[in-house]
C-alpha cells in the first residue's frame, strides 16, 4: 500500500506516506490497494461516459455510482475490504455497459469508436489474490521513478480534490439534487487522470478546474440543504444530556438524520447530533422535530470517549469513522458509503435496527444542567444583518475578520486554531465552520454592537456561505475579496478539505494559512509554486499570525 491523502499520514526522513501493512487511519493494505484499484476502474467508466456525451447521451446513473464509489475511498469512511471487492465488480459492469452503448451509437452514426486502453479495457481478477496483484498497477505512486515526485504529488492533489467534491455531490444527490454539467466535470477529470498526465502546469490547471467544479457542487449542496430543510436560522443547542432513550448521529449526512427523525417520531427516543452534524439544529425543518434534543460530544477524533459514554446506539452517516472499540462495537451502525468489518450496515434508509437498539438500551437516567451554544450563522443569517456589519466596519468597531475553519484532528499543533480564536483582538469577528470549531465554540467571545464575535456558519461545505458573505462585503466596499480585512486560517485533514482549498485558490483567494502541517503530497517545489501563485503558507504562531493580519488590515 501507499497512501498520503490525509494530514495524519506517516512522515519520515525516508519519505512521507503510509506504506506499511496498516495506515495511521486504521486502513489495512488490502483495503487500501482495493480502493486504488477501484478508482482505476472508475476511470474506465469516465472514459466511456465522457464519449457517450458526444452523442448526446447523459450517463447520470453511472455518475451517481461514481460519486458513491469515490466517497467510500475518503479517509475514515469505509474499511471493509469485502465491500471493495464487490464495488470493483460493479465498476466493471458499469464500464462494460457504457462501452457497449458507446460502441453501438458510434456504429449507428458511422463513426469509428475509439479503441480505449488502460482502465477502458481492464478486467478485474476473479480472486482476491489476483486483485491484489492488479492493484500494484493502480498505485498512485506507480510511475514515481519515471515522472518524479512533483508530478505524482500533482496527480494526487487532483485526485483528492475529485474525491472531496464527489463526497459533497453525493450528499446533495441523497437530497434529490444533481447537475448534468457537474457529472460531466467528474467524467472529464477522471478521463484526464486515465491518460497518466505528466505536465505540471496542465495538472495544476486541472486542479483549479476541480476547484471551480467543487464551487458548483457546494452551491448545489447549499441549495439542497436549504431547499429541503429551510435556510439556517439562529438557534441555541443544548450540549447536555436529556433523560430518556437516545440515538447519537455522527458524520455529515442531513438526509439520513431527517429519515431517522421521521422514523422515531412518537417513540420516546431522543436524537442527538455529534461532530459535523451540529449545524442540523440551525435548519428549521429539522429543528421542528421536538425529539432532536441536542448535541453530544465534540469532534470526530474524540469518538472513542464520546461513543463509549453514550448510553444508546450510534449511527455513522459519513466520514469520519475510527475503529470502533469493544465498548460500543455492538451498538454502532454505518450507513451510505461508510463501513467497518463486522459492524451492522443500514441499507435503504430503514433504521429499524437502530431504533430497536435504542429501545433496548438504557438511555440517560436523568437530565444534566443545560449548556447552550449558538449556531445558525449561514449566509442568509449573516446577509440579513450585512448593513450592521458594514456600518461597524466603517465605524472601526469591527477591524478584522478571522475565518478559522476546517477539520479537527488528533495530531499536535491544532491548538494553534484555539489560540488564534482566543487571542484575536476584541475588535475582530471570528467566522468558523467545520468540526475544528469544537476547540473554541463553547467559549464566550461576547459581541460587537449586538453582532456576536463568533459566528458558526455550519459544516465544512458551508465554505460556500463564507465565500458568498466575503463576496458581498467586497461588493459593498467596492474592492476585491483579497482587499478585505479578512484572514483565513484553515485546518485541514482529509479530501473534502483539499476540495475546498482548491476552490478557494481557483477563486483567486490569496494569503491562506494552512495547518497544522502542510499536505505530504505537496513537495517543496509544489509548495513554492503555490506560494508564489497564491501566497499559500503554513500556519505559524498564533500571536505572530494575528499580528501580521492586523498589520495588513491597518
Amino acid at each position: 500500500m501507499f497512501c498520503y491523502q490525509c494530514e495524519q499520514t506517516t512522515r519520515a526522513s525516508t519519505g512521507n506516506g503510509c506504506h506499511e501493512v496498516k495506515g495511521v487511519c486504521g486502513k489495512d493494505e488490502t483495503t487500501a490497494d482495493l480502493q486504488d484499484l477501484m478508482i482505476y476502474g472508475l476511470q474506465g467508466i469516465a472514459q466511456y461516459a465522457k464519449r457517450l456525451r458526444q452523442f448526446g447521451e447523459n450517463p447520470s446513473e453511472a455518475d451517481d455510482f461514481m460519486l458513491y464509489a469515490l466517497f467510500t475511498t475518503l479517509t475514515n469512511v469505509n474499511f471493509n475490504a469485502s465491500r471493495f471487492v464487490q464495488l470493483i465488480k460493479e465498476t466493471a459492469v458499469w464500464r462494460d455497459r457504457l462501452k457497449a452503448q458507446y460502441e453501438a451509437l458510434a456504429e449507428q452514426q458511422g463513426v469509428a469508436a475509439e479503441a480505449l486502453t488502460g482502465p477502458g479495457q481492464w478486467r478485474p481478477a476473479s480472486t482476491l489474490a489476483g486483485l491484489m496483484i492488479q492493484a500494484q498497477e493502480a498505485a498512485i505512486n506507480l510511475e514515481l521513478q519515471q515522472v518524479g515526485e512533483d508530478i505524482i504529488g500533482l496527480r494526487a492533489m487532483l485526485l483528492y480534490g475529485i474525491k472531496g467534491a464527489a463526497a459533497y455531490a453525493y450528499h446533495a444527490l441523497m437530497l434529490g439534487y444533481r447537475d448534468d454539467d457537474i457529472g460531466a466535470g467528474f467524467e472529464e477529470a477522471l478521463d484526464f487522470l486515465a491518460t497518466h498526465p505528466g505536465d505540471a502546469d496542465q495538472l495544476l490547471d486541472w486542479s483549479m478546474r476541480i476547484g471551480q467544479l467543487n464551487y458548483k457542487v457546494m452551491a448545489m449542496l447549499d441549495a439542497a440543504n436549504t431547499g429541503s430543510f429551510g435556510a439556517q436560522q439562529i438557534n441555541t443547542v443544548n450540549l447536555a444530556q436529556v433523560k430518556g432513550k437516545a440515538i447519537l448521529v455522527s458524520g455529515h449526512d442531513l438526509h439520513d438524520l431527517a429519515q431517522l427523525l421521521e422514523q422515531t417520531q412518537g417513540l420516546g427516543i431522543n436524537i442527538y447530533t455529534h461532530g459535523e452534524m451540529l449545524p442540523a439544529h440551525a435548519y428549521p425543518k429539522l429543528k421542528a422535530y421536538p425529539h432532536l434534543v441536542g448535541n453530544y460530544g465534540t469532534a470526530w477524533q474524540n469518538q472513542h470517549q464520546d461513543f463509549t459514554q453514550f448510553p444508546g446506539p450510534i449511527l455513522m452517516t459519513s466520514n469520519c469513522l475510527v475503529e470502533p472499540s469493544p465498548a460500543y462495537r455492538q451498538r454502532i451502525f454505518t450507513a451510505g458509503p461508510v463501513g467497518w468489518p463486522g459492524v451492522r450496515h443500514i441499507v435503504g434508509g430503514d433504521f429499524a435496527p437502530v431504533i430497536e437498539a435504542a429501545l433496548a438500551l438504557p438511555g440517560f437516567s436523568e437530565d444534566a444542567p443545560e449548556q447552550l451554544i449558538t449556531v445558525g450563522f449561514g449566509r442568509d443569517t449573516v446577509m440579513g444583518v450585512a448593513d450592521k456589519v458594514i456600518d461597524a466596519v466603517k465605524a472601526g468597531a469591527i477591524q478584522h475578520f478571522f475565518l478559522i475553519g476546517g477539520c479537527d484532528g488528533a495530531a499536535p499543533g491544532r491548538n494553534y486554531f484555539t489560540e488564534v480564536a482566543e487571542q484575536a483582538p476584541d475588535e475582530t469577528v471570528i467566522l468558523t465552520l467545520g468540526c475544528g470549531k469544537y476547540r473554541f465554540n463553547s467559549h464566550d467571545f461576547g459581541d460587537i454592537g449586538g453582532i456576536p464575535r463568533l459566528l458558526d456558519m455550519g459544516q465544512c461545505n458551508d465554505a460556500y456561505s463564507a465565500i458568498q458573505v466575503a463576496s458581498a462585503l467586497a461588493k459593498a466596499f467596492d474592492c476585491g475579496v483579497n482587499d478585505l480585512p479578512l484572514s483565513l486560517m484553515i485546518s485541514w485533514f482529509e479530501q473534502k478539505a483539499v476540495a475546498v482549498l482548491l476552490t478557494l485558490l481557483s477563486l483567486g483567494i490569496r494569503g491562506i494559512r494552512l495547518g497544522p502541517t502542510l499536505p505530504a503530497f505537496l513537495t517543496p517545489a509544489l509548495l513554492a509554486k503555490l506560494g508564489e501563485a497564491f501566497d499559500l503558507k503554513a500556519t505559524g504562531t498564533a500571536a505572530q499570525d494575528i499580528q501580521d493580519a492586523m498589520k495588513k488590515a491597518a
